[in-house]
């Protein structure tokens, strides 16, 4: 098996060149890297042989110029490219004065004709560290039925930031380790060692456990997953979509939820201890430096990750 990594990159390379404060394109440490470079790094170190890039085709050139050639020198490189016509179901077109991409769904579907086995799929702009990486290698690795995928889950505590609130998906695991169900909680706030969440803004809060298991969106799936990602899509195209026209998006974590619901597919949770680092606020920048520079200093990255 070619075990590959597709990362979801459109909103990255969008905005190169578009001017100072793009915290997506900005250095992570002092040899210039970006977050997207610790990822496809932990995955090559973890035995994945190619990288899919979901991108804008426009961002192409400048995307290789920054990223792809270094990761080229290493692993295989592809581009594939989410529009808004890409991957249409059949008889569904693009509403008048839509301009908002479909969603990281609909971008992961658009890497299908990339991706010739199992695979990893990620964002762009997360740091999840190379344990998450090693057990994706291992769970691919190993046998399992069509209908058998998995998912990183991280402790709610290992991914707050101190700067404001954060989105996660709450996963909520039953006694084998399977995923039964994803609440998402869009404004997530550090409380300790725990976290609170609110649904009014702000006036009421409900205490989250810090330990609790959330989705980063690393998933693990078998190629059989892209027939779902179709069904969900046409089923969004005819749905969701038609309600809000020019923003509705479609989620990944749609697509296991509407398998588990289903009972068509089980989704093992592979958790971590590890720290995520990212930069949802410009102002946690200082602080996934200082942290990417200790894991340096403890020789688990070089200084130079292409060289």
């Amino acid at each position: 098996m070619k075990k590959t990594l597709v990362i979801m990159a459109a909103g990255l390379g969008s905005r190169f060149g578009a001017g100072a404060g793009k915290k997506q394109v900005t250095p992570v440490d002092d040899r210039g890297h970006l977050i997207i470079d610790y990822s496809a790094y932990d995955a090559m170190r973890a035995g994945f042989e190619k990288v899919v890039f979901v991108i804008k085709p426009e961002s192409q050139e400048m995307f290789h110029q920054l990223i792809g050639a270094n990761v080229a020198r290493h692993m295989e490189v592809a581009y594939a490219y989410q529009t808004l016509t890409s991957a249409l179901p059949e008889g569904a077109s693009v509403p008048a004065g839509r301009e908002k991409p479909w969603g990281t769904g609909h971008a992961a579907l658009c890497a299908q004709a990339q991706v010739p086995d199992g695979f990893v799929c990620i964002n762009a702009d997360d740091f999840y560290g190379d344990e998450a990486f090693r057990q994706a290698a291992a769970f691919l690795d190993a046998p399992h039925a069509d209908t058998c995928h998995a998912m990183v889950g991280f402790q709610l505590k290992n991914t707050m930031t101190p700067n404001g609130s954060v989105a996660r998906g709450v996963c909520e695991v039953n006694e084998a380790g399977e995923l039964c169900a994803i609440t998402e909680r869009t404004k997530i706030f550090a409380d300790g060692e725990n976290a609170r969440f609110t649904e009014d803004d702000g006036k009421t809060f409900q205490p989250l456990c810090g330990s609790a298991p959330v989705s980063m969106n690393f998933w693990i799936f078998n190629h059989s997953i892209f027939d779902a990602m179709r069904e969900g899509f046409k089923a969004f195209m005819a749905g969701r979509m038609q309600q809000n026209p020019l923003k509705a998006e479609f989620y990944l974590p749609d697509v296991p939820g509407r398998l588990i619901a289903q009972k068509a597919a089980s989704f093992q949770v592979l958790p971590t201890g590890a720290k995520w680092f990212g930069l949802t606020y410009l102002e946690d920048l200082g602080e996934t430096r200082r942290g990417l520079q200790l894991l340096k200093d403890a020789g688990k990255y070089p200084e130079e990750l292409w060289k």
